[in-house]
């Protein structure tokens, strides 16, 4: 099997600081140790992964390199006997596709410590559909919850709200019972944003009207920010006394330009979340529940599919804010 040769995206460095993308051909015995080895039959398209395929150090510090922090598929050799081969399995996260060689390519060998059951009631291509993003916004969702924010506390907002992680949560937190107010840029887009279950599309000035206060007039009573940045600020100037805000991104500004007011005068939290390194007994709850009681009907309607030799555009309309929703890879032959 060590001889078995497949495409995969290989991003490199022929010169300092120059990075090239092409899909050419590797052979497992390039891939690094690992008890399973997976033949990769879905991905998809993270904002993680165009930085990767740029050459972000942040991100991928390693080259050649393939990116992919996704990958669902079936295993083809395990020394493990809690996976045998045929099994149906998710990789998301950990150091897959940042400097392990990740969903890009069409076999991966990872630490069986990473590899998740495909839960019942999702299919291979479903679950990347979902993928990291999915993952990251049920992570969301469910920090809201546990901290007391119920249907009914008042109108929750996403932002970001057309990218992957934002339209899956808005589309959990409408089927959930939230009201549910979609912030985006993008006016072009409101009419996707109602369809996933918005009750409410605010632009990005709306958002930060006033933000230049040390405080907002109340507004939310939760959020879900994937921006960081004057957009997390303004949000938790506007939370209500009590809210809960959670943040899963930086798209925005890594920065975050906001007083302690917020905090010691309304009592907001700030809930930090983690896709990477999430343990594996939450990883399996959540992809239980979006497998189960939280699958959503519209799931087909947050992707577009492309082939791997599609890919590249793919990362030039993300890295230029074009994509909306969900970009799922297919890797068949």
């Amino acid at each position: 099997m060590e001889d078995t040769v497949f495409k995969a995206m290989i991003v490199e460095e022929p010169q300092k600081g120059t990075f090239t993308r092409r899909i050419g051909e590797r052979r497992i015995s390039d891939l690094p140790p690992g008890e399973v080895v997976i033949r990769v039959h879905y991905s998809s398209l993270n904002y993680k992964d165009a930085l990767s395929a740029t050459g972000h150090p942040g991100v991928s510090r390693n080259f050649p390199h393939t990116p992919g922090i996704d990958a669902a598929g079936e295993v083809a050799a395990s020394s493990t006997g809690t996976l045998v081969p045929g099994d149906r399995v998710i990789v998301t996260g950990y150091d897959l596709g940042m400097n392990t060689p990740g969903g890009f390519g069409r076999y991966i060998r990872v630490p069986a410590a990473w590899v998740l059951k495909l839960p019942p009631g999702l299919s291979l291509r479903e679950s990347m559909i979902l993928g990291t993003a999915g993952f990251t916004a049920a992570l969301s969702v469910l920090r809201l919850m546990e901290a007391g924010v119920r249907p009914g506390s008042g109108d929750i907002v996403v932002s970001g709200a057309t990218g992957g992680v934002g339209s899956i949560a808005v589309s959990l937190l409408a089927k959930a019972g939230y009201r549910v107010v979609a912030a985006s840029g993008k006016a072009r887009e409101h009419e996707f944003l109602l369809a996933l279950g918005a009750a409410e599309v605010v632009g990005r000035e709306e958002l930060l009207k006033g933000s230049e206060r040390p405080l907002m007039k109340e507004r939310w009573a939760g959020a879900v920010d994937v921006v960081g940045g004057t957009t997390l600020a303004a949000i938790l100037k506007a939370t209500r006394y009590g809210g809960n805000v959670t943040c899963c991104g930086l798209v925005g500004s890594t920065e975050l330009p906001v007083n302690v007011f917020p905090f010691i005068m309304r009592g907001v939290s700030l809930l930090g979340i983690d896709s990477v390194e999430c343990p594996m007994g939450p990883r399996i709850t959540v992809w239980n529940r979006l497998a189960g009681d939280w699958k959503l009907d519209s799931l087909a309607d947050l992707a577009v599919e492309c082939r791997l030799d599609e890919l590249e555009q793919k990362i030039q309309t993300m890295l230029h804010g074009g994509l909306r929703g969900r970009t799922v890879v297919n890797l068949a032959d």
